[in-house]
């Protein structure tokens, strides 16, 4: 079985800890970057950490995801409101996918309320911050786990 999991992350996030952190918090991409590759060693998992400001960039990394059967965490960030393209490379996987806000998207104004990835993910997890990727992990492990036990 495949333990991969790529965890991709869109644009701005490369900003994390300096950008708007009353709504995204203190906490650098990096440490979030430090703090999932350990956790998914732990959990014999190989994380492919990932951030870009790119959509077609995103989308290339989705189907290099698709290509290995890697599971997916993505934070989709601002393509979750209209990127069709991202959408679109999400629907071809069928490993794990897990969509991850660093907010509470639905306490949100409206423009940044309504996700259009959330239909074709596993779970959403949103609204706890850098928590959420630690959460996302073991959602991941716990996925691929079930996998093997039902095949």
């Amino acid at each position: 079985m495949n333990r991969t999991v790529f965890i991709l992350n869109g644009p701005n996030l490369n900003l994390l800890g300096r950008r708007e952190p009353h709504i995204y918090g203190h906490t650098t991409l990096e440490q979030i970057r430090q703090r999932s590759e350990r956790l998914a060693g732990e959990l014999d998992l190989v994380c492919d950490f990932r951030q870009t400001n790119h959509e077609g960039v995103m989308v290339d990394w989705i189907q290099e995801a698709f290509e290995q059967g890697a599971a997916v965490i993505i934070n989709p960030a601002g393509f979750s409101f209209h990127s069709i393209p991202v959408l679109d490379a999400l629907k071809m996987l069928d490993t794990p996918l897990i969509e991850l806000h660093l907010s509470n998207i639905h306490a949100r104004d409206e423009l940044h309320r309504h996700s259009i990835m959330s239909g074709v993910v596993n779970a959403v997890i949103c609204g706890m911050g850098a928590d959420g990727y630690p959460l996302a992990i073991r959602a991941i492990d716990d996925l691929l786990r079930r996998q093997v036990v039902n095949n």
